[in-house]
């Protein structure tokens, strides 16, 4: 069990990593200044707005961020990018890139060794006026492109996935999940990866649970404080 636990671990802290880069200078052509990135920021979940049971990953790595893409941004765009890109990886930041991005990493930790704990990410993107819509049409596509397949693994192991899209359940412009569901040979349980999609006018909110074998309800249960968290920044 805790050898699951400390891969679940190193996957989380891959994740959130890869939110460090910046694009360019502040204020340059496309790119916020340095007052706008704080106040996309003030809009991220704070420790007094999480769940019970949740806290800030902030102890374990710098993940609040600002600047984007998290990695170099691809001439792929989401209809056209591999359906293997849907799952852990931020996908969004590289085939939809936004204007301006922060994140900050999501834990729960395990109540007990039969327990895994849940590890994530809440990130807003913002995107200039009109593109956010395009992006979420977008998402739900490639979901609907990606709905069965097959990855292949660097040592020629073959993965079955699948991806589906339901209701966000939170009153928004536009809200959806995205469920990916990778099945590995010699594997009883399913690896399950979620991440939750709001749109606030130009900002898509996202919460993204890592891998896990035993997913639960993380994803659903943050997605109604981070967008009450970033509806209160916005009207202050």
């Amino acid at each position: 069990m805790r050898t699951r636990q400390a891969v679940v671990v190193m996957a989380a802290l891959a994740v959130l990593g890869t939110s460090a880069c910046s694009v360019g200078p502040a204020g340059s052509a496309g790119h916020p200044t340095p007052s706008a990135r704080r106040s996309l920021r003030a809009g991220l979940l704070t420790q007094d707005r999480l769940p019970q049971g949740f806290e800030l990953l902030s102890a374990q790595v710098d993940s609040t961020t600002t600047g984007a893409p998290h990695q170099p941004a691809s001439t792929d765009s989401l209809a056209q990018m591999p359906c293997s890109e849907l799952g852990v990886e931020s996908f969004m930041t590289v085939h939809a890139p936004p204007l301006e991005d922060v994140a900050v990493g999501l834990q729960r930790n395990p109540p007990d060794e039969t327990d895994d704990g849940w590890f994530g990410q809440e990130s807003l993107d913002r995107y200039a006026p009109g593109r956010s819509a395009e992006v979420m049409a977008a998402v739900r596509a490639a979901a609907q492109r990606c709905a069965s397949f097959t990855s292949t693994l660097a040592g020629g192991t073959q993965v079955q996935e699948t991806a589906s899209v339901t209701a966000a359940g939170v009153a928004a412009d536009d809200g959806l999940v995205l469920r990916i569901v990778s099945a590995y040979p010699g594997e009883a349980d399913p690896f399950v990866t979620e991440t939750g999609f709001v749109r606030e006018g130009d900002v898509i909110l996202m919460v993204q649970q890592v891998v896990a074998q035993k997913p639960s309800s993380g994803v659903t249960t943050v997605l109604a404080p981070a967008v009450a968290a970033y509806r209160a920044a916005a009207a202050g």
